[in-house]
């Protein structure tokens, strides 16, 4: 009985000593268990839900309709956002019945982003089924951002200079517009915004998981990339359906928010690097696109194209789950590196990507084969 007993209790030690060389913030807590569940219950309801929000979709003709820009060929739901929005905010509500405590020291942050997030699923929404001037989705952008401010989720500016707080402001408006469009405008093609929001939101994942003060984007990571790999489920090529501008807007937001919890630092430009690198061809994507279209006297708001960078892939004969699948592990290259500039160890590193990559390979797997299935019948 004593070796069984020292047997256990140094198995334990040990899953102990992994975890916290995993960089959990504590690991002898049960609060790992907690984003462990919540990124399953998020995966889980998104999935289950999808098929149901995809039917009534096609009822009252939430689709996107065939056109020259397009690369769908007939009505596609764009609904799929309702049912990420919903995976999310129920698998946030688990994390609370699981760890109010927890929950109660970080549930000002969470709700903030929440309700922009909310905000602009809204809206997104009324865009992908009657459209709405570009003017309107800026200015509720810029509002969602103003919200993250009032509740401290910001960029500082240390700087020592009277324009320290207006200099915050502005940046951090930027950054939250800019990446909330720049994955909207990446959502042009099957599994494209999905997958790159999954990678992001892991890597962010554990970076945010190391330091408890950065709890909420822990949880909210957590629920967003179970989200998105229920998703991916059904939206990899060929896709059964589209997260829309409510999605992708929701993905966007959330994404920015969460990687400036915790007061990020600007007193050099340098200092923003890490983050971009989180989220660099979404970023060099709306960058060239906003670049070509100025140069060419359009409005980069509302001058749709083809001329993102899954498009040149595909005008140069990529098929489109190629085309994913190579911009997918360009995103993923770029936040390894985002990932050692942060500083994290390469045990961390190499758990992330290896997880990563053993998540969304399963998720193709079996999308691949439901296809092989319908097809055979």
């Amino acid at each position: 009985m004593f070796i069984i007993g020292s047997l256990g209790g140094n198995w334990e030690m040990n899953f102990y000593d992994f975890l916290e060389s995993l960089g959990i913030a504590n690991p002898t807590g049960t609060g790992w268990l907690a984003v462990i569940f919540t990124f399953g219950f998020a995966c889980g309801v998104t999935w289950r839900f999808i098929p149901e929000v995809r039917s009534f979709a096609l009822r009252v003709g939430w689709a996107d309709q065939p056109n020259a820009r397009r690369l769908n060929r007939e009505p596609l739901p764009n609904a799929g956002g309702l049912a990420i929005y919903a995976g999310v905010v129920a698998a946030l509500i688990l994390a609370t019945l699981l760890r109010p405590i927890v929950i109660e020291g970080v549930l000002a942050e969470v709700l903030t982003i929440l309700l922009g997030s909310s905000i602009l699923v809204l809206v997104g929404f009324i865009d992908d089924q009657f459209g709405l001037p570009p003017y309107i989705r800026l200015f509720t952008q810029v509002l969602t951002a103003l919200l993250l401010i009032a509740s401290d989720i910001r960029i500082e500016t240390p700087f020592g200079s009277p324009i320290d707080s207006l200099l915050s402001i502005l940046i951090t408006v930027l950054w939250v517009v800019g990446v909330t469009n720049a994955i909207n405008l990446m959502d042009g093609m099957d599994g494209l915004a999905g997958g790159i929001s999954f990678i992001t939101a892991m890597s962010l994942l554990a970076v945010s998981a190391q330091f408890p003060t950065r709890a909420a984007a822990t949880l909210l990571l957590a629920a967003l990339g179970g989200a998105a790999l229920g998703f991916l489920r059904h939206n990899f090529h060929p896709s059964h359906i589209i997260m829309g501008d409510a999605g992708a807007y929701f993905f966007g937001y959330v994404l920015a928010a969460t990687s400036i919890i915790g007061n990020l630092k600007v007193t050099t430009v340098f200092a923003l690097v890490p983050p971009v690198f989180f989220l660099l061809l979404p970023v060099l994507d709306t960058t060239q696109v906003f670049v070509r279209r100025l140069m060419a006297g359009k409005n980069p708001l509302s001058t749709p194209g083809k001329d993102h960078l899954h498009h040149r892939l595909l005008a140069w004969g990529f098929s489109q789950r190629r085309a994913a699948l190579t911009l997918w592990g360009i995103t993923l290259v770029s936040n390894w590196l985002a990932m050692m500039l942060q500083g994290m160890t390469p045990i961390v590193i190499y758990a992330t990507v290896i997880s990563i990559v053993v998540l969304l390979g399963f998720t193709v797997w079996q999308r691949m084969r439901a296809i092989e299935v319908r097809s055979d019948r």
